[in-house]
């Protein structure tokens, strides 16, 4: 098992953080460059707990799908997805938000299991790690930049 820890400053509110981090526009957006999709479940605006998305995107050249549920939703503070259909033997990935005068720190906590045994740890080990955690601080970078920048107005509606 593999677990990723990322920690992100954001110049803003823990709320309007913990909202768009929900959002389903938001995440497309900011995950153009895999071109992911949600194709079922919640597909537009902010996902709450026990409601599940599934993504499509394409990763190391291939279309994958990934079907995640909202197991644990608490406003503002924290929430957790669990891939419930996809690629991995197990993918869990708490989100915590913590206040800190205005701004927030928003920590990322992604633990997964890679399946197909020795083989699936290599490529964890050699390029999947990594591969998740560029994608995952780009996406933060994202998240950071459309809220420090007033770029969130277009995802409010949620």
């Amino acid at each position: 098992m593999s677990t990723i820890q990322l920690e992100t400053i954001i110049n803003a509110p823990v709320a309007a953080v913990f909202k768009l981090s929900l959002n389903i526009d938001f995440h497309m957006q900011s995950m153009d460059q895999s071109q992911e999709k949600a194709i079922a479940g919640v597909t537009s605006g902010c996902i709450k707990k026990g409601e599940t998305v599934t993504w499509r995107g394409k990763h190391f050249g291939l279309w994958l799908t990934h079907t995640s549920l909202i197991t644990e939703y608490k406003p503002y503070t924290s929430f957790v997805d669990e891939m419930i259909k996809g690629r991995f033997k197990s993918f869990h990935h708490k989100h915590i938000f913590i206040d800190q005068n205005g701004s927030t720190k928003m920590q990322d906590i992604i633990t997964y299991k890679t399946p197909y045994g020795l083989a699936g740890d290599f490529f964890d080990k050699t390029i999947l790690y990594n591969y998740l955690t560029r994608l995952i601080k780009k996406r933060n970078a994202h998240l950071k930049y459309t809220l420090e920048n007033g770029g969130d107005s277009a995802f409010a509606k949620a």
